[in-house]
């Protein structure tokens, strides 16, 4: 989990880029309200969906709000001063509007917020709350006609900080890759001609959970395809499709653990891989090899795109390569920087990307190989470990 020296770092890490002028911040997405805070609905709970707000002060107090069901549903206890909770349930009269709970909290607290200016996350703070705000918050957004220089975007703040991971967000994700490796390896125990796209699916996710050792969400590609439709994705469809020789199954799936999530790739063939499978598989491998090579802090995530491209432009396969080159994971999938070819995004020391060269081609076959890595100053750190192969 989260931890409280890397709460507090990142909520100084937040106050440092907003204006002085402003006394108090209201967080409202789910995802920054963990980053923070480490509080986190746990949803696999009745109260799955349900969230609380953050409340941050200047002086460096921090408040929780919500109804007393989503806040007793945390998956952890929250670093947080106090925690300012409405009784929506009490198992005796009936159940209000569960979001008009939330606004009771934030109005408890409003009288607080009275003599200061605040700051809002727009996006995601829920209208009806704000008639309980007092009149003097405000939103800096770059939608407002003002000097660049003056414009304060909370939300947009806080994903572009969400990028330089600090050392437990890193520890989580290592978790997520162990359990996401796992599952990995239970693939190949298993994988057969005969076997369901839903039986697979049950046991990798089995495997992931009991690597994790703790319960997990899990989510991604599970599906084969084959030289008549190189391209599917998704979860199976029912039972899905009975694996077939000739068949490619694609496993490219996430392991969410608090919010945070791996993601990574294999291919394998059901029997004997055709020589051109082979070597479009060989293909990918290259342009892994060569995205790994240009994987360094201050390097254009186009340029990170070009280095993978260039083994496909070499083989006369460029049109096989037909997404991007890998993308930035964390608290959500994707997220910046993007390594496509018009990417404006350079990549950063604490940003955790995947490469992910993939090959589609009518008549052959469709397939993707992944990896995440941490970025460094000078390289990257690997942070999935499951074997590449096709067989």
């Amino acid at each position: 989990m989260l931890t409280q020296v890397g709460c507090r770092s990142r909520r100084q890490r937040l106050w440092d880029r907003i204006p002085d002028a402003v006394d108090w911040l209201l967080i409202a997405d789910p995802r920054h309200v963990q980053y923070l805070a480490n509080f986190w609905v746990q949803p696999l709970s009745f109260s799955g969906g349900e969230r609380a707000l953050l409340l941050l002060e200047r002086d460096g107090r921090s408040t929780i709000l919500g109804d007393n069901f989503a806040v007793r549903s945390a998956v952890h206890e929250p670093y947080v001063d106090r925690e300012v909770v409405t009784n929506w349930y009490d198992h005796k009269h009936s159940v209000t509007n569960r979001d008009h709970a939330m606004f009771q909290a934030l109005s408890d607290v409003s009288e607080d917020l009275a003599n200061g200016k605040g700051l809002v996350e727009a996006e995601w703070l829920p209208l009806g709350a704000t008639e309980v705000l007092p009149n003097g918050t405000y939103d800096f957004s770059a939608s407002q006609e003002e000097d660049a220089a003056s414009l304060c975007d909370l939300g947009t703040i806080l994903r572009d900080l969400r990028r330089s991971k600090e050392p437990d967000e890193i520890e989580l994700l290592k978790q997520c890759m162990r359990a996401g490796d796992a599952g990995q390896a239970r693939l190949f125990e298993i994988f057969q001609a005969g076997i369901t796209e839903l039986d697979i699916y049950r046991e990798v996710q089995s495997a992931a959970i009991a690597g994790a050792n703790r319960p997990a969400l899990i989510y991604g590609d599970f599906r084969a395809n084959h030289a008549a439709d190189p391209k599917t994705g998704g979860l199976p469809k029912d039972q899905g499709r009975t694996l077939q020789k000739g068949d490619l199954f694609i496993l490219d799936y996430s392991v969410v653990l608090d919010g945070y999530r791996s993601d990574f790739t294999n291919t394998v063939s059901v029997g004997e891989p055709s020589a051109e499978v082979i070597e479009l598989h060989e293909i990918c491998k290259s342009g892994m090899a060569a995205g790994e090579q240009a994987l360094k802090a201050g390097v254009n995530a186009c340029d990170v795109h070009a280095a993978v491209s260039a083994p496909y432009i070499e083989a006369g396969k460029k049109d096989s390569f037909m997404h991007h080159a890998g993308h930035g994971i964390g608290l959500a999938h994707p997220e910046a920087p993007i390594l496509v070819p018009e990417s404006t995004d350079i990549l950063r020391a604490g940003d955790v990307v995947t490469l992910e060269p993939g090959s589609y081609v009518e008549g052959v076959g469709g397939m993707r190989i992944e990896h995440n890595y941490l970025i460094t100053d000078d390289g990257f750190e690997r942070l999935s470990n499951h074997e590449i192969r096709l067989t």
